[in-house]
C-alpha cells in the first residue's frame, strides 16, 4: 500500500513514538493525582512535553500550553473561551468545520457576528477584506493556516499585523502545519495557536492541545476534576490546570513527546524541504494531464497537499479505485470545508486530496501520477 493521506492523519510514525507509548503503559500513574513515583513520573512527562512544545512553536510559556485530545477541541475551547455574546469575529472561507461548527452556534444561540473572508472561484483570499471586515466590536480573527483541501497557505504574517494594529485576538488553527512549517507564535503575531499531534507532529491520534500567548483570557469549556484546588467550587484560574478538566492522555503525550524529538532532531527546515518536493514532484507530475483539474496555488508557498479531480469522475469513486486497483489510499469527498468546496464549484463532485509525509518516497510518488495518468485516461 501506498499510504498519501497524512493531511488526515499520519499512519507511518517514528519507530519512537510506539515504543514510548507501549513504556508509558506499564510506567506512567495520573499526573497530578498522586505524590508516589508513578504520578510523578507521569506530571514530569508531561511537563516535559510542555516544554518541548513551546520551544516547538516559541511559545512565552510551557504553563500556557494546554493538552486537548485534537485541533477541535482546541478550537472549540478558544472560540468559546473567548467570544461572547455581542463580540464580532472574522473568519473565512478556507475553514474546517471544527472552525466553522462553533461560530455558527454562537452565531445562533448567542448572537455572535460573524463574518468570512470570501474565497474567489480559484479558492485564493484577498486580504484587503480582513480590514474591509473589521467593526467596533471585533474581538478575533480565527483562520487556518493552511486549507486541508488546496494546501494554500494564509500569509499569517500579514493577517497578525492586522490584528496588533485593530487590537484584535488572532486564533490559528495549525492542524495542517504543526511539525512541517516553521511556526513562530511572537514573531507572526498569533494570540492563540491549536494543533493535533496525530497529522504533521507525526503523534498518536488523541493528543492535540493550544499554545497561548501571555495576557490572553480563556473561559474554560469543560471544568470538573484536576487534582488541585479540590475545595473550591469553581475551576482553577491558573494554566494549564484552568482549562484541562479530567485525566490527561498520559500516554498519547509520552508518544507526541518522543514524535518532537524525532521533529527536532531532524529539523523541522528539513522536513519542510522533503515534503516540499515531494508535493511538487506529484503537481508538476499531474497537472498536464488531460482531464485532470488541479486545485490551489503551487506558485507560492504551500502545504503537503495536492487535491484534484478526474474530469466528471465522482471523487469517491476515483478514491475507490486508486486504492482497490493501484494500492494507494487517499481521501476523496468534502474534506469538512463546505464553504471552499462551494467557491471551487466542486461541492457536488467533491475533490480527491494526496498528501504527503516526511516518510513517503520519490518512488511512491511516480506510481500515483501513472495511476492518475491511467484513470484519467479511461475515463
Amino acid at each position: 500500500m501506498i499510504y498519501l493521506d497524512n493531511a488526515a492523519t499520519t499512519l507511518i510514525k517514528p519507530p519512537t513514538v510506539g515504543q514510548a507509548i507501549l513504556q508509558a503503559l506499564g510506567t506512567l500513574g495520573n499526573t497530578a493525582r498522586g505524590a508516589h513515583g508513578y504520578s510523578i513520573r507521569a506530571a514530569d512527562t508531561v511537563y516535559e512535553t510542555r516544554v518541548k512544545l513551546a520551544d516547538l512553536f516559541h511559545c512565552q510559556r510551557p504553563d500556557h500550553v494546554v493538552f486537548t485530545t485534537n485541533a477541535t477541541q482546541a478550537l472549540n475551547t478558544a472560540i468559546y473561551g473567548v467570544l461572547s455574546k455581542g463580540d464580532h469575529v472574522i473568519s473565512t472561507d478556507w475553514e474546517h468545520n471544527s472552525v466553522l461548527r462553533p461560530l455558527y452556534r454562537l452565531q445562533n444561540e448567542q448572537g455572535v457576528e460573524v463574518d468570512f473572508v470570501p474565497a474567489d472561484k480559484d479558492g485564493n483570499l484577498d486580504y484587503s477584506d480582513f480590514e474591509r471586515l473589521i467593526k467596533k466590536n471585533t474581538k478575533a480573527i480565527v483562520c487556518t493556516h493552511a486549507s486541508n483541501l488546496t494546501g494554500n497557505m494564509t500569509d499569517l504574517r500579514r493577517i497578525g499585523e492586522i490584528a496588533r494594529k485593530n487590537n484584535i485576538l488572532l486564533i490559528v488553527d495549525a492542524a495542517q502545519t504543526a511539525g512541517t512549517k516553521h511556526i513562530d507564535m511572537q514573531d507572526l503575531g498569533i494570540d492563540v495557536l491549536c494543533f493535533t499531534g496525530h497529522k504533521g507532529l507525526m503523534g498518536p491520534q488523541g493528543t492535540g492541545g493550544m499554545c497561548i500567548k501571555e495576557g490572553v483570557e480563556i473561559r474554560p469549556f469543560i471544568v470538573g476534576g484536576t487534582g488541585v484546588q479540590t475545595y473550591s467550587p469553581t475551576q482553577p484560574d491558573r494554566l494549564p490546570a484552568r482549562l484541562e478538566a479530567g485525566t490527561l492522555n498520559g500516554h498519547g503525550i509520552a508518544g507526541l513527546s518522543a514524535a518532537v524529538d524525532f521533529i527536532n532532531e531532524i529539523g523541522t527546515d528539513c522536513i519542510e524541504k522533503k515534503e516540499t518536493a515531494l508535493t511538487q514532484r506529484f503537481y508538476h507530475g499531474v497537472k498536464a494531464i488531460d482531464r485532470v483539474t488541479v486545485y490551489g496555488d503551487f506558485s507560492r508557498e504551500h502545504a503537503q497537499i495536492v487535491t484534484l479531480n478526474i474530469g466528471d469522475l465522482d471523487s469517491g469513486e476515483a478514491a475507490d479505485i486508486l486504492f482497490d486497483e493501484y494500492g494507494i489510499a487517499v481521501r476523496a469527498g468534502a474534506h469538512c470545508a463546505p464553504r471552499l468546496h462551494s467557491a471551487l464549484g466542486t461541492k457536488e463532485q467533491g475533490a480527491v486530496r494526496f498528501s504527503f509525509s516526511y516518510f513517503n518516497t520519490e518512488e511512491e510518488i511516480d506510481k500515483a501520477i501513472c495511476a492518475v495518468n491511467r484513470i484519467a485516461k479511461d475515463v
